[in-house]
C-alpha cells in the first residue's frame, strides 16, 4: 500500500501584483523530503471541478464558500477561515478509504507528485495510448507518462522474476504472459514518448520549446528505457530456452539411468563381488570403493549426488537473496532518480522566477 504523503496548509500570503491576491502555502511531507507548494483559491475551484469529473462524483468535503462582499486580502479573519477549510478540504481526500479522487491526474499535478501506483488508474490511462500510440506533447504529460513506463517496465521485471521461482509449467506460462504484455505496452509508450519528443523539438505543434539540456536528459531518459525493455525481452527469451533445453537433458538423464541400471542389474546377478586379483575397468579404486560391489558403488554415487543437489541448492537460496537484495536496490535507485528529476524541475522553475525578478530589478533600478 503507497504511504500518503502529510499535506497541511500553515499559513497565506498575499501576492505582490498590481491586483493583490491570497496565496495558500501548501506543505506535503513525503518519505524522504519536504515541500511546499503556492495556489490560490481559483486553483482549488478548478481542481473540485475536474475531480468531480475524473472520479465520476465529488470528493468527500466540499471547499469553503467563495465570499462575495468581502476580500481575504483586506479580511485576515476570513483569510485563516478559509485558510483552515481548504485544509480540511486536501486531508479529507487524502485521508478517505476511497482512493479515486487520489488516482486521477488532477490531484498528482495540483501537488506535483509522482504518477500513482494505481492498477486501475494505470490500466485507464494506458489503454487509449497503447491502441492509438499518439505523441505526448504537453513537457508536463510527457514526465507523468514516463514515470509510468518505468512502472510498465518495473511490472514486466518483477513478472520475470516470479517465473524464474515459479515451481510449476502453468505458474511460469501465466508470469510469461503477464511480462509480455507489460513489455509490448512498454513498447507502445517509448514509440509515443519518442514522437512526442521530437514534435517538442521540432515546435510543430505551437508548444513553448525545451532548453537543449533537458532535450538531451529526456532522450537519455528514452533511450535507457529501450535498452531496459529489450533487455527484459531477452532475458524472457533466455528463461523460455534454458526450461526447454532443461526438459530435454532430464528426458535423456532418465533413459540413461533406465539402461545404467538395466546393465548393473545383469551384471550383478552374474557376481556380487569383484572376483580378487581383477579391478574394475571403469574409474579408479578409492578406500570408500574398494570394498563395495557394483551396487554398493551405485548406491554410493546416489548419495554423492544427492549431497551435491543439497549443496546447489544451498547455493541457489544464496543466489536469490542476493538476487532479490540486487533488485531492491534497483528500485529504492529509481525512487531516487525520480526525486531528483522533481529537484531538477523545481531548480529549473526558481532559475526562471529568479531571472524575471533580475529583469523587473534591473528595470527599477
Amino acid at each position: 500500500m503507497t504511504t500518503q504523503p502529510e499535506i497541511s496548509v500553515p499559513s497565506t500570503a498575499t501576492s505582490t501584483t498590481p491586483k493583490p491576491y491570497t496565496i495558500y502555502n501548501i506543505t506535503l511531507r513525503l518519505p524522504l523530503r519536504t515541500f511546499t507548494l503556492q495556489k490560490r483559491y481559483s486553483d482549488f475551484t478548478t481542481l473540485h471541478s475536474i475531480l468531480t469529473t475524473q472520479a465520476g462524483a465529488s470528493p468527500p468535503a466540499s471547499l469553503p464558500p467563495k465570499s462575495y462582499f468581502s476580500s481575504t486580502t483586506s479580511s485576515p479573519a476570513l483569510a485563516e477561515s478559509r485558510r483552515i477549510g481548504l485544509q480540511n478540504y486536501l486531508q479529507t481526500i487524502n485521508t478517505d478509504p476511497n482512493d479515486r479522487w487520489r488516482n486521477t491526474s488532477a490531484w498528482r499535478s495540483f501537488l506535483n507528485l509522482p504518477s500513482s501506483n494505481s492498477k486501475s488508474n494505470h490500466a485507464n490511462r494506458h489503454g487509449p495510448l497503447s491502441r492509438t500510440q499518439q505523441p505526448i506533447t504537453d513537457p508536463v504529460v510527457w514526465l507523468d507518462y514516463h514515470r509510468d513506463l518505468k512502472s510498465q517496465l518495473h511490472s514486466a521485471r518483477l513478472q520475470l522474476t516470479k517465473r524464474d521461482q515459479a515451481s510449476s509449467a502453468q505458474a511460469q506460462h501465466e508470469c510469461s504472459a503477464e511480462a509480455k504484455k507489460h513489455l509490448i505496452k512498454a513498447s507502445s509508450m517509448i514509440t509515443a514518448l519518442d514522437s512526442g519528443l521530437k514534435a517538442l523539438a521540432n515546435d510543430t505543434w505551437g508548444r513553448e520549446k525545451l532548453g537543449d539540456g533537458e532535450m538531451r536528459r529526456r532522450r537519455d531518459l528514452i533511450s535507457a528505457a529501450q535498452k531496459e525493455r529489450e533487455g527484459l525481452e531477452n532475458l524472457g527469451n533466455a528463461m523460455a530456452a534454458k526450461n526447454a533445453l532443461d526438459g530435454a537433458i532430464a528426458h535423456a538423464t532418465k533413459g540413461d539411468k533406465d539402461k545404467l541400471l538395466a546393465a548393473n542389474g545383469d551384471e550383478n546377478n552374474a557376481s556380487r563381488r569383484p572376483v580378487a586379483g581383477k579391478g574394475r575397468v571403469l574409474g579408479k579404486e578409492t578406500d570408500r570403493t574398494r570394498a563395495l560391489d557394483n551396487q554398493g558403488v551405485l548406491q554410493l554415487q546416489q548419495q554423492l549426488m544427492r549431497e551435491q543437489d543439497e549443496d546447489v541448492d544451498v547455493l541457489a537460496q544464496a543466489v536469490a537473496r542476493q538476487k532479490k537484495i540486487g533488485m531492491e536496490i534497483q528500485e529504492e535507485l529509481i525512487v531516487q532518480k525520480d526525486l531528483l528529476g522533481l529537484l531538477d524541475e523545481d531548480v529549473d522553475r526558481v532559475q526562471g522566477k529568479m531571472d524575471v525578478a533580475r529583469k523587473r530589478i534591473g528595470k527599477i533600478s
